[in-house]
């Protein structure tokens, strides 16, 4: 059945929703339905329906058995939708009846031509107003800051990050680095934000603990590893989650987070070029991720913690992806992770959970933490997925702006107190 469907619906949307043009991409009457697989047969079901049209949209990809699946379904093709559901038995339930509304819901953006000055943690950037923040720290802070290119995404954009560094070590040991990538998916606009609170921390705050650390240590931030995606997101396609380069079926982009070269494409993936886990055609196939890994390769040896941000779901994250196995330094990985997921409560009470990542969320292949723990040997490698809960629906995606601050504060929490138990781990 779900095959009719595709047949119907092909060539209904692919010109606006892939290629990106000047017209906004709209939501108007979609439905979205909530899908609870139940069996394995089931969510490979619901696997072969990703990417197979546009008329279908997964907001959360990733997806296993017994957990909730959102899809956004165009008016048209409700009836063949439903109908592959009852096929195949498959729990659903109508959440939305018109996804558009619930994505024009205020979402604070600052005027990216305001002075760099005046850049704030109320309300979200576009990229050009963030670099333009970036740019203007090496003036302000000329001793402590300065700016690197990553590399430069499909279209051209440049992939820039800030280096924070102190002249003095606080307590004379060889200073490690700690590397923060953010805005992986594109949508996910706080893991974007967030980075760029740390960096205003690393520089501007007056705690002792918070100064300590900024010292202590070399850090290299990312806020846009995917400059492509989150562009799209604020010009075309608010729920545009990968990077945008063109593929065959006029699809566009892979997953970055699925991209890089270690058990890539072994668990968690999709070999779709529509689908939304898309792991491309290969390894660093993905001008982005590959820039990113050619730039922290010259860091090996170096690094002793890589953090990324993602939303949602409040959930810290390690290795491994693809395996059940544990990694060789689990029982550190885990004390780390059990002071970091402690503090993240102490604050406003936000309630994360979390693991490995195989466990937690579902197999994952050619993710950046996996390949920054297993092929630049870093020692410690979390994902912090934040807020909302998923509790929240299929709308989670789109923190409010007003949690940007408080959602920043409490990871800053946990990556102090992380920190922290890695130094007397590793009796730094």
């Amino acid at each position: 059945m779900w095959q009719q469907l595709v047949l119907i619906v092909l060539s209904c949307l692919a010109a606006t929703i892939q290629h990106g043009t000047a017209e906004r991409v709209r939501y108007d009457n979609y439905k979205v339905y909530e899908l609870q697989p139940q069996t394995a047969a089931q969510l490979e079901t619901i696997k072969a329906l990703d990417g197979s049209s546009d008329s279908l949209r997964f907001v959360d990809p990733e997806y296993n058995v017994d957990t909730k699946i959102y899809v956004l379904i165009a008016p048209h093709s409700v009836t063949d939708f439903v109908a592959t559901l009852k096929e195949s038995d498959i729990s659903y339930e109508l959440v939305d009846e018109n996804a558009q509304n619930s994505l024009d819901t205020e979402e604070l953006v600052a005027d990216a031509n305001r002075p760099s000055g005046e850049y704030t943690w109320t309300e979200y950037h576009e990229l050009n107003d963030t670099y333009a923040w970036l740019r203007s720290l090496p003036e302000k802070y000329p001793e402590q800051v300065s700016v690197f290119v990553v590399g430069q995404s499909y279209e051209g954009r440049e992939i820039l990050g800030v280096k924070i560094s102190y002249a003095s070590n606080v307590d004379g040991a060889t200073k490690r680095g700690i590397f923060i990538e953010g805005g992986s998916h594109g949508r996910e606009w706080i893991s974007c934000a967030t980075p760029t609170y740390i960096i205003n921390q690393l520089l501007t705050s007056t705690n002792a603990d918070v100064r300590k650390m900024a010292e202590s240590f070399d850090w290299y931030v990312v806020p846009h590893a995917n400059p492509d995606g989150f562009v799209y997101t604020h010009t075309t396609d608010r729920i545009w989650r990968k990077t945008r380069t063109p593929y065959a079926n006029d699809c566009f982009g892979a997953d970055p987070n699925r991209n890089f070269d270690f058990h890539w494409n072994e668990a968690g993936t999709s070999n779709t070029s529509c689908g939304e886990m898309y792991a491309g055609p290969r390894a660093f196939s993905e001008v982005e991720t590959r820039a990113l890994a050619e730039y922290i390769s010259t860091l090996k040896g170096k690094l002793i913690l890589y953090l990324t941000f993602h939303s949602y779901s409040q959930q810290l994250l390690y290795p491994y992806g693809y395996t059940s196995e544990l990694p060789p330094n689990y029982n550190d990985l885990k004390r780390v992770f059990d002071v970091g997921v402690a503090a993240l409560s102490k604050r406003y009470g936000t309630n994360y959970t979390g693991g490995p990542i195989y466990e937690e969320v579902n197999p994952v292949g050619g993710d950046s933490n996996d390949w920054a723990y297993g092929v630049m040997e870093i020692p410690y490698s979390y994902a912090f997925k934040m807020r909302p809960s998923l509790s929240e629906g299929w709308i989670g995606f789109r923190l409010p702006a007003e949690q940007i601050i408080p959602a920043s504060e409490e990871v800053m929490d946990s990556m102090l107190v992380m920190v922290k138990e890695i130094r007397t781990l590793s009796m730094l």
